[in-house]
């Protein structure tokens, strides 16, 4: 019996392997152990395989099934993975690994060990490589790594080991690395009949005790009928080695039971939201638009647009109740871990412990019990961020996407699927309601309820019927003419923000951009501080490191910043640009008795940071809170009347055909973010750009007249929605070598009738961690044809195979 097997390896397709005689088939969704090259690897069955045109001799065995029973990923998953592979042109293997927990993959580590004959060759041997090697293994097998760690360079010892694996001194063993199971386990300790009499004191029973440890641990566990664990009877003064003892005298069980990390344990509780409270006229429509969707029991996609403010996330939870009484589970997806747990709590506020979170802030092992959870049916609901989409979460009814424009749900590394499509995939599997989200829905989505092919639910108005938020904007040329070019905030911002302070209300400050200052240059000779890796210039960081560092936000180099210029040494250098960094300090500096935070990537950092901040903040102990697009999204803050946004044009000059509907999306997203408790809100924008359309519209909060601004101009230069687009990169050491291998692969490309080709040219980002990168764009409505036409020319060039970044439907350009 022949069976496909997918294996996590970048490029990889499906590999045919031969079950042994006497091994039960494994089912589809199985993990297994199979052998690639010279190592083992988990693999994972997709399902039998066509012996057609392979010869015997060429099929390997596996060597191992590592699931008993009911198979590790559910049929549904695997077609799912699969779905994403062949849309977004990834390996099968590549896709399957982002269904997995934690845990899941084992291989096996190479690791070499003495012969009979290299044992008593070590003391003879005269080369000194050869011997130091085989005195190291004398002690032991040991890997490559760290035998080359010792001594020689890594391709020294490689060769040595070859040398002496030839001559029959050494030899090479394979020791697997991970295990098929991660489960934190505990000793648990009973009192058996005989233990329980000891306990009692009974005088016909003979006393059996052998010390104080022993008869603490036998009266501990007369009061603990259930028993306790060894490290509860640990803290007592009883030891592991005592309730051995006393188990080997038959006085007590001792047995190991699984123990389920937490991850909400230190959460901050979110009050539950009341299930009587009467919803507006405008949202009761929509819930019984939606519901009677998810009472059909099949497949339907819709649309809920509904202004900042609108009550959203109150249907949802409607939602989710009415499918889990009908006895479907849901799925939802948030963009940003940041969001995450203000999610979580309305929901487990809601459904109590039948709730799961998955995203990447999670520690591995809770990552890994969340999982398994959600594999046996443990839970009703899960809320997660991208890569929640392949949780296997069985009888999916709801599937929704709160903010389903943010260009969080697209991943940026391969397989770069879109987890708002792909949420459209499972449901559409599942037969279930997907519910997309937005204030700010994007194009693509819009336009396709627009046509008619998603339904779509309108909030027109805040909940309580509270205003939006009065926008201002400030001409930053009249600022920078009056008051000079380092102006960071406006007069009017200034004014505004101490009129909150003094009333005890909140403010929201955005800059889409962190750190410092953008730039580092010699006034004399005008020299840029570069990344050396990088076609990008270093921004100035000064709260991370005691000295101000400049860093690439590329690649993370990172090098003091210098006193004197590089090129011509002379000490004329000037910091230009500010990031949220600046804006802190500036702030500070002008409310010395403010109270003020920041929530960025760098101070973000460690686990929980942003939770605590956010915390702050809405408990009322902060005044005023700095940050980049991470405060801009889903947040409700009653305390909040002002926001004000200090650079509105951060985006719009990038070489990106989205960069009017990102801003567009961020301005009217953070401007939402005002006014939603009873004071009315206002919000300030800073810009050089005020009669740009996105910028314009945005203050009027009024997304259809953008989406026909927007949609005339897609149409008229043939970008998404109008066609369909995948961005090639290919990469190479030098630019003229990056260039030939997409010229090559453009050639390669057929049939071209089916679509348009531009490019190659040099990408955006030209030089990215060390790589001359050269980029060309498919465009055309045949997007299976465009699909099939590249991956027919990446598999016809295997020698450019692992220089080539493949983009199916791109969220950014760079």
């Amino acid at each position: 019996m022949l069976v496909s097997v997918a294996v996590p390896v970048p490029f990889l397709p499906l590999l045919t392997y031969r079950v042994p005689p006497g091994t039960p088939t494994p089912a589809r969704g199985t993990r297994v152990l199979v052998p690639l090259g010279r190592r083992a690897v988990t693999g994972l069955v997709t399902g039998p395989a066509d012996d057609a045109g392979l010869a015997d001799e060429a099929l390997r065995d596996l060597s191992g099934v590592l699931d008993d029973g009911a198979p590790f990923l559910p049929d549904a998953i695997v077609d799912l993975a699969l779905w994403v592979a062949e849309y977004y042109l990834a390996g099968p293997g590549e896709a399957l690994s982002t269904a997995m927990p934690p845990f899941a993959w084992v291989e096996s580590q190479p690791r070499y060990e003495l012969t009979p004959a290299g044992a008593t060759a070590a003391e003879g041997e005269r080369d000194e490589s050869r011997a130091r090697i085989l005195r190291m293994l004398a002690r032991g097998p040991k890997a490559a790594r760290a035998l080359a760690a010792a001594g020689a360079g890594r391709s020294s010892v490689d060769s040595v080991l070859r040398a002496l694996e030839r001559d029959g001194l050494v030899s090479r063993v394979q020791t697997l690395v991970g295990r098929a199971q991660a489960f934190r386990t505990e000793i648990v300790a009973t009192l058996t009949a005989a233990g329980l009499s000891q306990a009692c004191a009974d005088p016909s029973v003979p006393p059996v005790l052998r010390g104080p440890k022993q008869q603490a641990a036998i009266e501990a566990l007369a009061g603990a009928p259930g028993g306790l664990s060894a490290s509860t009877l640990r803290s007592r003064g009883v030891d592991l080695a005592t309730l051995r003892r006393l188990g080997a005298r038959g006085l007590l069980r001792l047995l190991e039971e699984r123990r389920e990390r937490d991850p909400f344990a230190g959460e901050m509780t979110t009050p539950a939201a009341d299930p009587a409270r009467a919803l507006t006229p405008e949202q009761d429509a929509a819930l019984d638009d939606l519901t009677a969707m998810l009472d059909e029991d099949k497949f339907r996609t819709a649309l809920l647009h509904g202004v900042t403010g609108s009550g959203k996330t109150e249907l949802y939870l409607r939602l989710a109740a009415h499918a889990i009484a009908a006895g479907r589970r849901v799925l939802i997806l948030v963009p940003e871990i940041a969001l995450t747990p203000q999610v979580v709590g309305q929901v487990r506020a809601v459904f109590g412990d039948r709730v799961a979170i998955q995203h990447s802030g999670l520690a591995d092992g809770e990552r890994h019990d969340q999982w398994h959870r959600i594999r046996e049916g443990a839970v009703d609901l899960v809320v997660g961020t991208r890569s929640a989409v392949f949780t296997p979460l069985a009888d999916l009814g709801l599937l929704i996407v709160d903010e389903e424009h943010d260009s969080s749900y697209k991943q940026e590394e391969t397989p770069r699927y879109h987890a708002r499509d792909v949420a459209v995939v499972r449901a559409r599997q599942a037969g279930a309601l997907v519910v997309l989200g937005s204030a700010t829905p994007s194009l693509e989505t819009y336009h396709n309820a627009e046509t008619g092919r998603y339904a779509r639910a309108v909030l027109q108005r805040r909940v309580l019927d509270r205003p939006l938020a009065d926008v201002q904007v400030v001409d930053m040329r009249d600022e920078y003419a009056a008051n000079g070019p380092d102006v960071i905030l406006s007069a009017r911002l200034v004014d505004a923000i101490g009129r909150r302070i003094a009333a005890g209300e909140q403010s929201l400050l955005l800059l889409n951009r962190r750190g410092f200052a953008t730039t580092v240059f010699c006034r004399q000779c005008g020299h840029v501080l570069d990344c050396p890796n990088c076609s990008v210039s270093l921004t100035v960081h000064r709260t991370r490191n005691p000295a101000a560092r400049a860093v690439c936000h590329y690649c993370n180099y990172s090098v003091q910043v210098p006193t004197a210029c590089e090129k011509c040494a002379a000490p004329y250098l000037e910091q230009a640009g500010f990031g949220t960094e600046r804006v802190e300090v500036e702030v500070r500096r002008l409310f010395e008795t403010a109270r003020v935070g920041r929530v960025d990537r760098d101070t973000m950092q460690r686990r929980g940071a942003i939770q605590k901040v956010l915390h702050e903040f809405r408990t009322g102990a902060l005044d005023l809170l700095v940050g980049t697009q991470m405060i801009a999204k889903g947040h409700d803050f009653p305390a909040v009347t002002l926001v004000g946004v200090i650079s509105a044009d951060v985006g719009l000059g990038l070489a990106d055909f989205r960069a009017a509907e990102r801003t567009f999306q961020l301005l009217t997203q953070v401007a939402g973010r005002a006014g939603r408790g009873t004071q009315r809100g206002e919000a300030i924008i800073q810009t050089l750009h005020p009669d740009h359309y996105s910028i314009r519209l945005a203050t009027r909060q009024d997304y259809p007249d953008f989406f026909r601004e927007e949609l005339r101009y897609r149409q008229a230069m043939r970008y998404p929605p109008a066609v369909g687009l995948i961005n090639v990169i290919v990469r190479g050491r030098s630019f003229g070598e990056a260039m030939q291998g997409a010229a090559d692969l453009v050639a390669c490309l057929e049939p071209r009738q089916a679509f348009a080709v531009l490019g190659p040219a040099p990408a955006p980002l030209a030089r990215l961690r060390g790589e001359y990168r050269a980029q060309f764009f498919l465009k055309g409505r045949h997007r299976t044809a465009m699909r099939e036409s590249l991956k027919r020319a990446i598999a016809g060039m295997p020698d450019l195979v692992r220089r080539v970044t493949v983009d199916v439907d791109p969220v950014g350009m760079l």
